[in-house]
Protein backbone atom coordinates (compact mmCIF):
# COMPACT_ATOMS: atom_id res chain seq x y z
CA UNK A 1 0.00 0.00 0.00
CA UNK A 2 1.31 3.43 -0.95
CA UNK A 3 2.44 5.52 2.02
CA UNK A 4 3.85 8.98 2.50
CA UNK A 5 3.17 12.22 0.69
CA UNK A 6 2.19 10.57 -2.61
CA UNK A 7 -0.76 8.94 -0.83
CA UNK A 8 -2.22 12.25 0.37
CA UNK A 9 -5.63 12.78 -1.19
CA UNK A 10 -4.96 16.28 -2.53
CA UNK A 11 -1.37 15.60 -3.62
CA UNK A 12 -0.57 17.29 -6.93
CA UNK A 13 1.96 15.39 -9.05
CA UNK A 14 4.83 17.26 -10.68
CA UNK A 15 6.22 15.69 -13.84
CA UNK A 16 7.26 18.80 -15.74
CA UNK A 17 8.62 22.32 -15.42
CA UNK A 18 12.25 21.52 -16.20
CA UNK A 19 11.76 21.65 -19.99
CA UNK A 20 13.76 18.36 -20.09
CA UNK A 21 16.93 20.04 -18.74
CA UNK A 22 18.48 18.65 -15.54
CA UNK A 23 19.88 21.09 -13.01
CA UNK A 24 23.08 22.57 -14.43
CA UNK A 25 26.20 23.88 -12.74
CA UNK A 26 25.80 27.57 -11.85
CA UNK A 27 22.05 27.72 -12.36
CA UNK A 28 21.03 27.95 -8.71
CA UNK A 29 23.41 30.82 -8.03
CA UNK A 30 22.30 32.73 -11.14
CA UNK A 31 18.62 32.24 -10.39
CA UNK A 32 19.02 33.07 -6.72
CA UNK A 33 20.94 36.29 -7.43
CA UNK A 34 18.32 37.41 -9.93
CA UNK A 35 15.48 36.92 -7.46
CA UNK A 36 17.49 38.52 -4.65
CA UNK A 37 17.87 41.67 -6.75
CA UNK A 38 14.07 42.15 -6.53
CA UNK A 39 13.38 40.05 -3.45
CA UNK A 40 9.62 39.75 -2.96
CA UNK A 41 8.74 42.77 -5.10
CA UNK A 42 5.49 42.76 -7.05
CA UNK A 43 6.14 41.53 -10.56
CA UNK A 44 9.49 39.97 -9.69
CA UNK A 45 8.47 36.75 -11.47
CA UNK A 46 9.04 38.67 -14.67
CA UNK A 47 12.78 38.30 -14.10
CA UNK A 48 12.47 34.91 -15.77
CA UNK A 49 9.86 35.99 -18.32
CA UNK A 50 11.00 39.35 -19.67
CA UNK A 51 12.59 39.62 -23.10
CA UNK A 52 15.97 40.38 -21.53
CA UNK A 53 15.96 37.11 -19.53
CA UNK A 54 17.93 35.28 -22.22
CA UNK A 55 20.67 37.92 -22.13
CA UNK A 56 20.57 38.16 -18.33
CA UNK A 57 21.09 34.45 -17.75
CA UNK A 58 23.10 33.63 -20.86
CA UNK A 59 20.94 30.65 -21.82
CA UNK A 60 17.98 29.96 -24.12
CA UNK A 61 14.34 30.62 -23.25
CA UNK A 62 13.58 27.01 -22.25
CA UNK A 63 16.67 26.90 -20.06
CA UNK A 64 15.56 30.08 -18.29
CA UNK A 65 12.25 28.36 -17.52
CA UNK A 66 14.15 25.31 -16.28
CA UNK A 67 16.45 27.44 -14.11
CA UNK A 68 13.50 28.97 -12.31
CA UNK A 69 11.95 25.53 -11.88
CA UNK A 70 15.05 24.10 -10.21
CA UNK A 71 15.47 27.14 -7.96
CA UNK A 72 11.94 26.61 -6.65
CA UNK A 73 12.16 22.81 -6.48
CA UNK A 74 15.33 22.97 -4.37
CA UNK A 75 13.74 25.46 -1.99
CA UNK A 76 16.10 28.39 -2.48
CA UNK A 77 13.32 30.64 -3.81
CA UNK A 78 9.56 30.54 -3.34
CA UNK A 79 6.35 32.36 -4.20
CA UNK A 80 6.33 35.85 -2.72
CA UNK A 81 3.61 37.58 -0.74
CA UNK A 82 3.09 40.29 -3.33
CA UNK A 83 1.37 39.88 -6.68
CA UNK A 84 3.30 37.92 -9.30
CA UNK A 85 6.37 37.81 -7.07
CA UNK A 86 9.20 35.53 -6.00
CA UNK A 87 11.39 35.76 -2.93
CA UNK A 88 14.48 34.05 -1.59
CA UNK A 89 14.25 31.64 1.34
CA UNK A 90 16.33 31.44 4.51
CA UNK A 91 17.86 28.23 3.19
CA UNK A 92 18.71 29.89 -0.11
CA UNK A 93 20.25 32.94 1.53
CA UNK A 94 22.31 30.75 3.86
CA UNK A 95 23.95 29.01 0.91
CA UNK A 96 23.90 31.45 -2.00
CA UNK A 97 24.27 35.02 -0.74
CA UNK A 98 27.61 36.64 -1.59
CA UNK A 99 28.74 35.84 1.95
CA UNK A 100 26.86 32.53 1.98
CA UNK A 101 28.24 29.18 3.03
CA UNK A 102 28.70 27.74 -0.45
CA UNK A 103 27.41 29.92 -3.31
CA UNK A 104 29.18 27.87 -5.99
CA UNK A 105 28.34 24.39 -4.67
CA UNK A 106 31.90 23.39 -3.88
CA UNK A 107 30.97 21.38 -0.78
CA UNK A 108 29.51 17.87 -0.87
CA UNK A 109 27.15 18.89 1.94
CA UNK A 110 25.46 21.38 -0.39
CA UNK A 111 24.81 18.64 -2.92
CA UNK A 112 23.40 16.34 -0.24
CA UNK A 113 21.08 19.12 0.93
CA UNK A 114 19.86 19.79 -2.60
CA UNK A 115 19.30 16.08 -3.18
CA UNK A 116 17.36 15.90 0.09
CA UNK A 117 15.17 18.85 -0.89
CA UNK A 118 14.33 17.25 -4.24
CA UNK A 119 13.64 13.71 -3.03
CA UNK A 120 12.37 13.80 0.55
CA UNK A 121 9.15 15.65 -0.20
CA UNK A 122 6.81 15.21 -3.14
CA UNK A 123 7.91 18.39 -4.89
CA UNK A 124 9.35 16.23 -7.70
CA UNK A 125 7.17 13.15 -8.15
CA UNK A 126 9.59 11.01 -10.14
CA UNK A 127 12.49 11.91 -7.85
CA UNK A 128 10.55 11.08 -4.69
CA UNK A 129 9.01 7.88 -6.04
CA UNK A 130 12.32 6.58 -7.40
CA UNK A 131 14.22 6.84 -4.13
CA UNK A 132 11.34 6.07 -1.78
CA UNK A 133 8.99 3.64 -3.52
CA UNK A 134 10.73 1.81 -6.35
CA UNK A 135 11.20 -1.72 -4.97
CA UNK A 136 14.37 -2.78 -6.79
CA UNK A 137 18.01 -1.75 -6.93
CA UNK A 138 18.44 -2.12 -10.71
CA UNK A 139 16.16 -0.44 -13.21
CA UNK A 140 15.57 0.56 -16.79
CA UNK A 141 13.68 3.63 -17.91
CA UNK A 142 10.74 1.47 -18.97
CA UNK A 143 10.47 0.06 -15.44
CA UNK A 144 9.97 3.57 -14.12
CA UNK A 145 7.52 4.42 -16.90
CA UNK A 146 5.37 1.41 -16.06
CA UNK A 147 5.51 2.06 -12.32
CA UNK A 148 4.73 5.76 -12.50
CA UNK A 149 2.02 5.30 -15.12
CA UNK A 150 0.35 2.69 -12.92
CA UNK A 151 0.64 4.97 -9.89
CA UNK A 152 -0.84 7.88 -11.83
CA UNK A 153 -3.79 5.77 -12.95
CA UNK A 154 -4.46 4.31 -9.50
CA UNK A 155 -4.17 7.70 -7.81
CA UNK A 156 -6.52 9.30 -10.31
CA UNK A 157 -4.05 12.01 -11.30
CA UNK A 158 -5.54 13.83 -14.25
CA UNK A 159 -3.82 15.09 -17.39
CA UNK A 160 -0.66 13.05 -16.87
CA UNK A 161 0.41 11.55 -20.19
CA UNK A 162 2.93 8.73 -20.65
CA UNK A 163 5.06 11.03 -22.80
CA UNK A 164 5.25 13.60 -20.00
CA UNK A 165 6.32 10.91 -17.53
CA UNK A 166 8.84 9.54 -20.04
CA UNK A 167 10.50 12.94 -20.44
CA UNK A 168 10.58 13.38 -16.67
CA UNK A 169 12.29 10.01 -16.24
CA UNK A 170 14.90 10.97 -18.82
CA UNK A 171 15.61 14.18 -16.92
CA UNK A 172 15.79 12.23 -13.65
CA UNK A 173 18.40 9.83 -15.04
CA UNK A 174 20.49 12.71 -16.37
CA UNK A 175 20.34 14.35 -12.93
CA UNK A 176 22.26 11.48 -11.34
CA UNK A 177 24.10 9.65 -14.12
CA UNK A 178 26.86 11.08 -16.30
CA UNK A 179 26.13 10.69 -19.98
CA UNK A 180 28.52 8.57 -22.08
CA UNK A 181 31.78 10.38 -22.81
CA UNK A 182 32.28 11.26 -26.45
CA UNK A 183 35.64 10.99 -28.15
CA UNK A 184 38.05 13.81 -27.24
CA UNK A 185 35.71 14.91 -24.44
CA UNK A 186 36.85 15.43 -20.87
CA UNK A 187 35.09 13.46 -18.13
CA UNK A 188 33.88 16.69 -16.51
CA UNK A 189 32.03 17.68 -19.69
CA UNK A 190 29.81 14.60 -19.38
CA UNK A 191 28.58 15.70 -15.94
CA UNK A 192 25.46 17.68 -16.77
CA UNK A 193 24.25 17.98 -13.19
CA UNK A 194 26.28 18.50 -9.99
CA UNK A 195 24.28 15.75 -8.25
CA UNK A 196 26.09 13.19 -10.42
CA UNK A 197 29.01 13.72 -8.03
CA UNK A 198 27.08 12.02 -5.22
CA UNK A 199 27.34 8.67 -7.00
CA UNK A 200 23.83 7.59 -6.03
CA UNK A 201 23.00 5.98 -9.38
CA UNK A 202 25.44 4.25 -11.72
CA UNK A 203 25.23 2.71 -15.15
CA UNK A 204 24.77 -1.05 -14.87
CA UNK A 205 26.52 -2.36 -17.93
CA UNK A 206 24.21 -1.28 -20.72
CA UNK A 207 22.92 1.96 -22.16
CA UNK A 208 19.53 1.70 -20.48
CA UNK A 209 20.29 -0.20 -17.30
CA UNK A 210 21.10 1.54 -14.01
CA UNK A 211 21.51 0.69 -10.35
CA UNK A 212 20.98 2.53 -7.09
CA UNK A 213 24.15 2.56 -5.00
CA UNK A 214 23.12 1.74 -1.44
CA UNK A 215 25.68 1.77 1.36
CA UNK A 216 27.86 4.07 3.43
CA UNK A 217 28.13 7.65 2.22
CA UNK A 218 31.45 9.02 3.45
CA UNK A 219 30.82 12.55 2.16
CA UNK A 220 27.50 12.84 4.04
CA UNK A 221 28.40 14.37 7.38
CA UNK A 222 26.35 13.79 10.50
CA UNK A 223 25.11 17.37 10.86
CA UNK A 224 23.43 17.13 7.45
CA UNK A 225 22.11 13.68 8.36
CA UNK A 226 20.62 15.15 11.57
CA UNK A 227 19.09 18.00 9.55
CA UNK A 228 17.33 15.38 7.42
CA UNK A 229 16.28 13.35 10.47
CA UNK A 230 14.57 16.36 12.04
CA UNK A 231 12.83 17.45 8.84
CA UNK A 232 11.54 13.90 8.37
CA UNK A 233 10.49 13.62 12.02
CA UNK A 234 8.48 16.84 11.84
CA UNK A 235 6.44 15.52 8.93
CA UNK A 236 6.17 11.94 10.14
CA UNK A 237 5.24 12.07 13.81
CA UNK A 238 4.65 14.35 16.78
CA UNK A 239 5.84 11.68 19.23
CA UNK A 240 8.93 12.19 21.36
CA UNK A 241 10.51 9.03 19.95
CA UNK A 242 11.13 7.73 16.45
CA UNK A 243 11.95 4.15 15.55
CA UNK A 244 15.00 2.94 13.68
CA UNK A 245 12.66 1.21 11.22
CA UNK A 246 10.95 4.48 10.34
CA UNK A 247 14.25 6.31 9.85
CA UNK A 248 15.51 3.50 7.68
CA UNK A 249 12.53 2.46 5.59
CA UNK A 250 9.64 4.93 5.61
CA UNK A 251 9.10 7.04 2.45
CA UNK A 252 10.89 10.35 2.82
CA UNK A 253 13.26 9.02 5.49
CA UNK A 254 17.02 9.63 5.51
CA UNK A 255 17.67 5.92 5.03
CA UNK A 256 15.62 5.89 1.84
CA UNK A 257 16.60 9.23 0.36
CA UNK A 258 20.34 8.88 1.02
CA UNK A 259 20.39 5.16 0.12
CA UNK A 260 22.06 4.25 3.40
CA UNK A 261 22.49 0.73 4.71
CA UNK A 262 21.44 -0.28 8.22
CA UNK A 263 24.98 -0.30 9.60
CA UNK A 264 25.61 3.27 8.47
CA UNK A 265 22.30 4.52 9.87
CA UNK A 266 22.99 2.79 13.20
CA UNK A 267 26.43 4.36 13.44
CA UNK A 268 25.06 7.81 12.68
CA UNK A 269 22.18 7.51 15.15
CA UNK A 270 24.53 6.48 17.94
CA UNK A 271 26.37 9.80 17.52
CA UNK A 272 23.27 12.04 17.53
CA UNK A 273 23.63 12.88 21.22
CA UNK A 274 26.92 14.61 20.48
CA UNK A 275 25.88 16.14 17.16
CA UNK A 276 22.61 17.52 18.58
CA UNK A 277 24.17 18.86 21.76
CA UNK A 278 22.21 16.40 23.90
CA UNK A 279 18.81 17.27 22.42
CA UNK A 280 18.38 13.90 20.68
CA UNK A 281 19.72 10.57 21.89
CA UNK A 282 19.90 6.98 20.67
CA UNK A 283 18.29 4.22 22.73
CA UNK A 284 18.30 0.42 22.47
CA UNK A 285 16.40 -0.31 25.69
CA UNK A 286 14.75 -3.75 25.78
CA UNK A 287 15.85 -4.36 22.22
CA UNK A 288 13.82 -1.42 20.91
CA UNK A 289 15.95 0.74 18.62
CA UNK A 290 14.81 4.35 18.55
CA UNK A 291 15.86 7.95 18.96
CA UNK A 292 14.36 10.10 21.69
CA UNK A 293 14.12 13.87 21.80
CA UNK A 294 14.29 15.84 25.02
CA UNK A 295 13.12 19.13 23.49
CA UNK A 296 10.48 20.20 21.00
CA UNK A 297 11.74 19.81 17.44
CA UNK A 298 10.89 23.45 16.73
CA UNK A 299 13.52 24.47 19.28
CA UNK A 300 16.28 22.86 17.23
CA UNK A 301 17.58 25.40 14.71
CA UNK A 302 18.00 23.54 11.43
CA UNK A 303 20.02 26.33 9.85
CA UNK A 304 22.45 26.18 12.77
CA UNK A 305 23.03 22.51 11.99
CA UNK A 306 24.01 23.47 8.45
CA UNK A 307 26.27 26.27 9.71
CA UNK A 308 27.98 23.89 12.13
CA UNK A 309 28.62 21.43 9.32
CA UNK A 310 30.31 24.02 7.14
CA UNK A 311 32.29 25.37 10.09
CA UNK A 312 33.58 21.84 10.71
CA UNK A 313 34.56 21.55 7.06
CA UNK A 314 36.35 24.91 7.12
CA UNK A 315 38.28 23.95 10.26
CA UNK A 316 39.41 20.68 8.68
CA UNK A 317 40.70 22.53 5.63
CA UNK A 318 42.66 24.96 7.81
CA UNK A 319 44.11 22.09 9.82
Amino acid sequence: MLRGCLAIEDYKPQFSGHATFPLRYGWLKKGFDAVLSRDGESGSKQIFLNEDAIARFGVGKNMVESMRHWCQATGIIEEGNNENSLKTTEFGRLLFCSDGLDPFLEEASSLWLIHWKLCSSGVKTTWHWSFNHFPGSVFERDHFLLGLSKLSLEAGWKRVSPNTIKRDIECFVRTYVARPIKSKEAHEDALECPLVELGLIKSAGSRDRFRFVRGRKSSLRNSIFLFAVIEFWKDYSSASHLSFEALMHEPGSPGRVFLLDEADVSDRLSSLDEVSGGKIRWSETAGLKQIIRDVELEKIDLLDLIKNDYAYSANRKVA
